[in-house]
């Protein structure tokens, strides 16, 4: 059995070799064809990826060719540029070196010219110093011959001669020195006439001052008419309580939008001005407010009164002054006269007061001290009995002020003998600064009334036909009757005039009296 089992098998594996061997060929074939065909796919796709290399490496060299191209010719247009600069710069400086050499050329020409006419300068020279020479050369044997000739003539020794020249000489000299000395004195009269003259345009024209105008009311703006109502009261008693803290008068009328507070204390018409806007603006309105406001406005006004005085004081270069003495300087801020500033006007009549000093060779900070302080009185003038410049002068004297300050206080007005150079200075300077055109104005109601003041004076005198105020009030023009004033009386008459405007009327500055005397004789030729 086992036998059997062993042919059965190899007869099974003799049969099935020939078909292993017809498998093995097959699968020999398949893979063959397979192997051949991916062989050629890879080819192909090996030539057509050679083939796309070829064709970049081709765009890539086209492209380099290019860009190499682009940069040659920038490089050309660059270099080409940088040539050009070049040679315009080349030709600038050629043109600036033409340019030198030919002020060179035309320097030397000038030069060569001035050489020239140098050396024919010398050669005239020259020729002159030899004539010269030679004139003297004649001139000391002709003085010579005239001495020897002159000794004959007159018989006289050399010392006589010469002693008699001396004498005739000195004659002559003492007689040109007298022509001299005369000719020198007029020009000098002329000269001083001229120099004072100069130094008041001069001081005149160096400074100027603003003015304002005099008032003795100031208007208080109300946002509407009820508030008048709030401002009287109940039965009056805010607006009483107002007038007695403030001291002025407020005058509540039909005006619309305003408020008048009038007082002729400076001081007092700001403080109660000042509280009057406070209280519209606060809207509380009853008596003890009033006195608080009316006393923080009297320590603002104060505060601004010391500050204006240093202000003043430190524009003039005053120093070393009391704060009693810039309380009182600052408070002429709020004073005026004939609509003149009196603080500005104390500033300006320091200014002038010192040019005028310094031009006549004096102190001018004593000047301009002096003239600061002449009208301090005016800050005074209406709590205290008398003139300006007496309150002035007694109240600087309380000061240690000197006797040159107070002289020109008091004396600035010709109340007092002035003592010192510094007192007239003053005197004009106040004057000037009164004077000058635009620095005074009054109203026309004023002006108007002393013109007529002014005609009427001068009419009221015997022998007076017509009088005119002219140059608006500075110069009166009186015509007189020839047959009732001779010459002689007419000064006299002048003087009378000027003497009563001066004790009667009150004015800025001067006023100037002409009198015109007139005489016409009159015949008929038949």
């Amino acid at each position: 059995m086992e036998i059997l089992a062993q042919i059965d098998l190899l007869s099974i594996l003799v049969g099935a070799l020939p078909g292993i061997l017809v498998g093995s060929v097959i699968v020999y074939i398949i893979l063959k064809v397979i192997t051949g065909t991916r062989n050629k796919a890879l080819q192909d796709d090996l030539e057509i990826r050679i083939e796309t290399a070829k064709k970049q490496a081709e765009t890539i060299i086209k492209e380099a060719r290019l860009d190499a191209t682009e940069e040659v010719m920038k490089k050309r247009e660059a270099f080409a540029a940088e040539v050009n600069g070049r040679e315009n710069k080349l030709r600038q400086q050629e043109m600036a070196l033409s340019k030198q050499q030919n002020s060179l050329d035309r320097q030397q020409d000038k030069v060569q010219q001035q050489e020239r006419q140098l050396g024919n300068k010398e050669r005239e020279l020259d020729r002159q110093t030899k004539t010269y020479d030679n004139r003297n050369k004649e001139l000391a044997n002709v003085m010579v011959q005239q001495k020897n000739q002159l000794l004959k003539i007159t018989s006289l020794d050399a010392e006589q001669a010469k002693e008699m020249l001396l004498t005739r000489l000195e004659d002559e000299c003492e007689r040109e020195m007298n022509q001299v000395i005369q000719r020198k004195v007029s020009q000098t009269e002329e000269a001083v006439e001229e120099k004072a003259k100069e130094i008041i345009n001069l001081a005149i024209q160096r400074y100027a001052a603003e003015q304002s105008c005099e008032v003795s009311v100031s208007m208080v703006d109300i946002p509407s008419d009820d508030m008048k109502g709030r401002v009287i009261g109940r039965e009056g008693r805010n607006i009483r309580a107002f007038e007695k803290a403030t001291g002025v008068d407020v005058i509540v009328d039909d005006t619309p939008g305003i408020i008048v507070v009038s007082g002729f204390n400076p001081i007092r018409r700001e403080v109660a001005r000042l509280s009057m806007e406070r209280l519209i603006q606060d809207g509380r309105i009853h008596p003890s407010r009033i006195e608080e406001i009316v006393n923080q406005a009297k320590k603002d006004v104060h505060s601004r009164v010391m500050q204006l005085g240093k202000e003043a004081a430190e524009e003039v270069d005053v120093r070393g002054l009391s704060n009693k003495v810039l309380g009182m300087l600052g408070a002429l801020h709020y004073r005026s006269s004939y609509g003149q500033n009196v603080l500005r006007h104390s500033v300006e009549v320091a200014f002038l007061s010192q040019v005028m000093a310094d031009e006549l060779g004096l102190d001018g900070s004593i000047a301009r001290r002096a003239g600061l302080l002449h009208d301090i009185g005016k800050a005074m003038d209406r709590e205290i009995e008398g003139g300006h410049p007496a309150i002035g002068a007694n109240f600087l004297r309380r000061f240690k002020e000197s006797d040159i300050v107070l002289n020109a206080a008091e004396g600035h007005h010709g109340d007092v003998v002035a003592n010192n150079h510094y007192t007239p200075l003053v005197a004009a300077a106040d004057a000037v600064s009164a004077s000058r055109p635009g620095a005074r104005r009054e109203t026309l109601e004023r002006y108007v009334k002393r013109l007529e003041k002014l005609e009427a004076i001068a009419a009221g005198f015997e022998g007076v036909e017509n009088s005119y105020a002219i140059q608006a009030g500075r110069e009166i023009r009186v015509v007189v009757d020839a047959d009732k004033i001779d010459d002689a009386v007419a000064l006299k008459t002048a003087r009378d005039i000027a003497k009563k405007v001066e004790d009667e009327m009150t004015y800025p500055g001067e006023i100037k009296v002409t009198l015109l005397r007139e005489v016409r004789c009159v015949e008929y030729a038949r």
